[in-house]
């Protein structure tokens, strides 16, 4: 939100930052349940005395079975974490609705992770060279009845080891073992410096207009948020003509706080602080003790209460993997000492961009992206399956990739078209939210080839649309976004004409609301992705301007869904 996430007098807007840490040689597994070694035992070949993976499954031919490295018994599993491949193995074991199951495995390595998809996980960030054992909880939901377990390392930290993996819970699993594999981002090479807001240079051909690819089979992550959501941005570090507003007073339709802003000390030292809005600027507000307080009062009405980093003013640079621990280790203490659920990246103007070259989504190198990438996925295997990460790019960072990626094959494009996407794909099984800010946009292709402006119902649909439907990055169908699923989407949108350009009306806001959750009321863009009732919901910059303007926003969400 360069000019929508802004802290200024009358010109507000903002949006939040996620982090994750990644992890060195490791061997990512996703199991299915097996028959049992033991009594309670559910994974196959756990210790992999067979001599081989089967029934493990690892990405890129990283994993291999070897001797001279076993914790007990004469094998292990080895996994060769590249620069392009965190050397991830999983097996999938079928498991009880409503059950707690104990993971452990015995490790060797640097940045070794251990988890369940969708689920809970932990890591070391080194062992010295011997074994150490990681071990997790889990609980299943009331109609879960698979699992999918997984270790893996980080990448360009070398090869790791692991040994007498289990998966410990009441019951006897039935042999039906279906290995996956999912792949993870890369890192590598240096940031370059990102110019003007439009690319300078364009590829000759034009995009598909029928892009598909199928979903993701795995839920994503609700983040205990109700069926439709209402998201806002909460002026907590800050005054503008919107007013202060005290947590306590921030009304109960609010479904998902954003606390606007965490920033850096400098914008590539990584170290984020959080400090409340001072007296001088803001002398209403209330004092530390009272505000964590109201955090807590609204967290037990089911409320999410978020620290949001970046905004227009603070540019995050995670150069380095010096910067990366930085974050991870700053963040969880902000997140620690407010109580908070979890996290919002909000990363705008040259936080982020590709370097020459870094032309694959799904396989970054660039290192301020690979860096990001590794400190979220730090930060979600420090908190488990209850953080919630939502994101706020700008249009620019994400639906601008349809057309344009990176500094393009010629080199002279902004390097930063596009340049969210490979953060959003590494994250998407745990990104509880994604919502774009549909506003101080410039113009965008949609999927019909046709270029859509800010301003009516139009612009929200074709927007979303390429999110629920996904695209082919930069034309080339062979590199396909994949969608999102309806519920990890919300449409982000400005409180009233004071909080950004780009505000709609009510009666605009429904319209969008009806083409993309019914497939009527339609204009000129029809969806394709069809009816998705289940979209989320919306969000807003900000609860402060909706609060100043009469709570158009907020009355308009509860109107329409209840």
């Amino acid at each position: 939100m360069r000019t929508s996430h802004l802290r200024t007098p009358r010109s507000a807007l903002a949006a939040g930052t996620a982090f994750a840490l990644a992890a060195t040689g490791a061997v990512a597994l996703s199991f299915g349940l097996a028959s049992s070694a033991s009594a309670g035992e559910f994974l196959t070949n756990g210790g992999f005395e067979s001599g081989s993976l089967a029934p493990w499954s690892c990405t890129g031919a990283t994993g291999s079975v070897v001797t001279g490295h076993a914790h007990s018994g004469s094998y292990a599993l080895a996994g060769a974490a590249s620069a392009s491949d965190s050397a991830q193995c999983s097996q999938t074991v079928t498991v009880a609705p409503n059950t707690t199951y104990t993971l452990s495995a015995y490790v060797n390595g640097a940045y070794v992770y251990l988890g369940v998809n969708g689920g809970s996980s932990t890591w070391t960030p080194g062992t010295g060279g011997a074994y150490q054992k990681l071990s997790t909880t889990f609980t299943t939901t009331a109609t879960q009845t698979t699992a999918t377990v997984y270790t893996h390392g980080w990448y360009g930290q070398g090869t790791y080891y692991a040994d007498d993996v289990s998966l410990d819970g009441p019951g006897a699993p039935s042999p039906s073992p279906s290995p996956s594999t999912s792949a993870s981002p890369s890192p590598s090479s240096s940031p370059s410096s990102s110019p003007s807001s439009s690319p300078s240079s364009s590829p000759s051909s034009s995009p598909s207009s029928s892009p598909s690819s199928s979903p993701t089979t795995t839920p994503p992550p609700s983040g205990g948020l109700p069926a439709h959501a209402l998201v806002g941005y909460l002026h907590a570090s800050f005054a503008n003509g919107a007013g202060y507003l005290k947590m306590a007073d921030v009304p109960d339709s609010w479904d998902v706080i954003d606390l606007a802003f965490g920033e850096p000390d400098s914008v590539t030292s990584g170290t984020i602080h959080f400090n409340r809005c001072s007296t001088t600027e803001c002398p209403t507000a209330e004092s530390d003790a009272d505000f964590k307080a109201a955090i807590a009062a609204k967290q037990a009405k089911g409320k999410k209460v978020l620290l949001s980093i970046g905004g227009q003013n603070g540019e995050v640079q995670l150069t380095t993997t010096a910067a990366r621990d930085a974050f991870v280790s700053s963040v969880s203490a902000i997140i620690d000492k407010w109580g908070l659920n979890g996290l919002d990246v909000d990363f705008e103007g040259h936080s982020l961009s590709l370097n020459t070259g870094d032309t694959d989504f799904k396989n970054p190198t660039t290192p301020v992206i690979v860096n990001l990438i590794s400190a979220l996925k730090a930060l979600k295997a420090r908190y488990g399956s209850g953080f919630v990460l939502t994101m706020a790019p700008e249009t620019f960072f994400v639906q601008l990739g349809y057309q344009y990626y990176g500094s393009g094959p010629w080199g002279g494009q902004d390097p930063r078209a596009g340049a969210f996407l490979p953060v959003i794909y590494a994250m998407r099984g745990d990104l509880t939210l994604l919502h774009v800010q549909d506003y101080n946009s410039g113009s965008i292709m949609g999927l019909d080839n046709q270029y859509h402006s800010m301003g009516g119902a139009d612009f929200h649909v074709a927007m979303t649309d390429m999110l629920l439907k996904g695209f082919p990055v930069a034309g080339n169908t062979a590199n396909m976004f994949p969608p999102l699923a309806p519920s990890q989407l919300a449409i982000g949108m400005p409180a009233n004409s004071y909080a950004g350009n780009g505000y709609v009306t009510p009666t605009e806001v429904d319209k969008a609301l009806d083409c993309l959750t019914k497939a009527t009321n339609c204009g000129t863009y029809v969806p394709l992705s069809g009816p998705q009732p289940s979209l989320r919901g919306l969000m807003t910059w900000s609860i402060n301007w909706d609060q100043y303007g009469g709570k158009e926003f907020s009355n308009t969400f509860h109107s329409y869904f209840g």
